[in-house]
């Protein structure tokens, strides 16, 4: 074995004597196949932190026998569009080489000869890819792409480390070696506008360079790289951390983007660098994250208050979520922010998750085409330190909303409000302002303390959010709704933030329809005023075992569609009654949905409507 040193001169001076980055034709090392698994797997083999690589090992075969002879990844396993020049359809590189270096009692594909070959190509065409400025591309051949090079600086970095510690491929280590050297010139560069903006439009995509960068200077430091590096993460906390504690995604919040891919990229970055700013991102995020998950009661885990997200609709976290988990890698920061136990497993119900899972005599499938992320692996790289369920609860008990029952969080960023208001009897959320992408605005999410989650709003969908809607399904909330808040009813005494008044108010329009809100300490007052006939759309969150009753004795069908002409509707959880009036007999609906909630399940999305001619007061007591 060569000593490190020896070993990265010896690498340095290969690299030198070929071109900076270097382009391989097509072609030049052949894919090889390798054999389908000999017999199912056995479970108990697995230590329970390696489970989550029992899908990707039953996956690897199907994969890499649809390689093409170019080494290109074809079948569609991992990314869109699925065509050659996507440098992102090839981070798999990881996996062929994690398989071919970890030597399991499950893994017969340790040292296989074949399976270095697709390497071998796999990695050539990968890099061949790779423009002369140091990028790579994703949806164009053409295109110099933030994502193909932020994740491909992890994923190639990762890589080589494999490759180094078991001395495979020699030359792809020299040449990973160049290509990393020149692709983190070209992302560390602060004037790239691709990579860096005033404010980041893809905070994930930039955070993930950083975090591959961190690892590819352990393997060959460069002083001048590791200074832009240090310079990069205070850059990074001040354009892609807003104000509001969020992380810019697509010209606002994105839950999934934030949680499942920007932190634990964070937590990434923070295993090779320690650089402090990663921690007060996180920090500043838990916080943020603390208003926007919904504890449910019964312990089924969090409802997501997902209206406000750009880019994706995650709705709901299981309350153990076991492998494969994307936000697992974010125990990194517990230690340092203990408010952000509350959103992991605890490690007492991942152990019982994961006894039940080695127990199962079911088999184990392969992963559905697209469904591969090769980052559930390569976090799993770090270890694992998931809270206890001691800590757990502490963590839980300390969200704002279960702290104190009294209190109004106005959080801004430009021209977007993100309100959220506790009283004893309710918690209410809001997002109002300027509307980003596949954001709806308005009013989002009503929580009960014993009931739980009894109205939350969706994002992407003009039918399930909390909405005045006007006719060919136009809901306000699919547009720009800016809001001024009160001391009491709208158009008293404003309020701009700080102590919480005993009762709220919040009128927010646009030119076709004005809504005053009035909160106080068990009651939700909605008052609309539209210029038309309109319908008031209310997205509720029904259980099975929930009764729900129209005042003129209809009892709505769960799962079902159910009308009656009454002037309200009561809703009964457990010893909790829900009640919803609006004054005057209408023809009223309650029509479920497709999307349910929560690993079982059972808890299903309702839409209750009610058309009108304009005007609308609807009164929620709280119980």
């Amino acid at each position: 074995m060569h000593s490190p040193l020896l070993s990265r001169r010896t690498l340095l001076r290969a690299a030198a004597l070929i071109p900076a980055v270097p382009v391989l034709a097509p072609g030049t090392a052949s894919a090889a196949t390798i054999p389908s698994l000999p017999q199912a797997l056995d479970r108990t083999s697995f230590a329970p932190h390696e489970q989550r690589f029992a899908p990707y090992l039953a996956t690897l075969a199907p994969m890499v026998n649809d390689m093409d002879d170019s080494g290109f990844f074809a079948g569609g396993w991992w990314r869109s569009p699925a065509a050659p020049y996507n440098a992102r359809v090839q981070e798999h590189v990881f996996t062929l080489a994690w398989f071919h270096a970890n030597a399991r009692p499950w893994n017969p594909y340790t040292g296989d000869a074949n399976l270095l070959a697709a390497l071998d190509a796999a990695l050539g065409h990968y890099l061949s890819l790779q423009h002369p400025d140091g990028s790579f591309p994703e949806y164009s051949r053409d295109q110099h792409g933030l994502a193909p090079t932020g994740f491909g600086i992890g994923y190639l970095a990762k890589t080589l480390r494999i490759l180094r510690a078991t001395g495979a491929l020699p030359a792809r280590q020299a040449q990973l070696t160049a290509a990393l050297r020149t692709a983190m010139t070209w992302f560390l560069e602060p004037g790239n506008r691709t990579v860096w903006q005033d404010r980041l439009t893809w905070a994930n995509q930039t955070s993930s360079g950083l975090a591959g960068a961190g690892l590819a200077l352990q393997l060959d430091p460069d002083p001048a790289l590791a200074t832009r590096l240090t310079e990069a993460f205070p850059r990074l906390a001040a354009t892609g951390l807003s104000p509001a504690g969020f992380f810019y995604e697509e010209g606002g919040h994105d839950m999934n983007y934030n949680f499942e891919v920007m932190l634990p990229e964070l937590a990434d970055a923070y295993h090779h660098s320690r650089d402090p700013h990663l921690v007060d991102m996180a920090r500043a995020f838990t916080g943020f994250l603390a208003y926007n998950l919904l504890r449910e009661p019964d312990g089924a885990g969090y409802m997501v208050n997902v209206a406000p997200s750009t880019r994706t609709s995650t709705r709901w976290y299981d309350e153990v979520r076991p492998d494969p988990d994307r936000t697992a890698l974010n125990w990194t920061f517990i230690r340092q922010v203990p408010l952000l136990s509350a959103f992991m497993t605890a490690r007492e119900d991942l152990a019982e998750a994961r006894a039940a899972w080695a127990a199962s005599t079911e088999p184990v499938a392969p992963l559905a085409k697209q469904d591969t992320s090769p980052r559930i692996l390569t976090h799993g790289l770090y270890g694992e330190r998931f809270p206890s369920r001691r800590q757990r609860a502490e963590a839980i008990a300390d969200l704002p909303y279960l702290r104190s029952n009294d209190f109004a969080e106005l959080r801004r960023d430009g021209s977007q409000d993100f309100l959220y208001v506790r009283k004893p009897g309710l918690y209410l959320g809001g997002y109002f302002g300027t509307r980003a992408s596949r954001a709806r605005t308005g009013l989002t999410f009503l929580w009960h303390p014993d009931a739980g989650t009894i109205i939350c709003g969706l994002n992407d969908n003009n039918h399930a959010c909390w909405s005045t809607v006007f006719p060919g399904q136009a809901p306000d909330s699919n547009g720009s709704l800016p809001a001024t808040y009160f001391h009491g009813a709208p158009g008293g005494r404003e309020w701009t933030g700080g102590r919480a008044p005993a009762a709220l108010g919040i009128r927010y329009g646009n030119a076709n329809v004005t809504t005053d809100v009035l909160v106080t300490r068990r009651t939700v007052r909605r008052t609309v005023t539209a210029n038309a006939a309109a319908t008031e759309q209310i997205p509720l969150i029904l259980h099975p075992t929930d009764v729900v009753t129209f005042t003129d004795g209809t009892r709505v069908a769960f799962g079902g569609s159910t009308a009656a002409t009454a002037d309200g509707l009561d809703l009964r959880r457990g010893r909790t009654t829900i009640r919803f009036r609006w004054g005057t007999p209408l023809q009223a609906t309650v029509a479920a949905g497709s999307i349910r909630y929560f690993r079982d399940g059972a808890r299903r999305f309702h839409a209750l409507r009610i058309p009108h001619q304009g005007t609308f007061d609807l009164t929620v007591n709280m119980g």
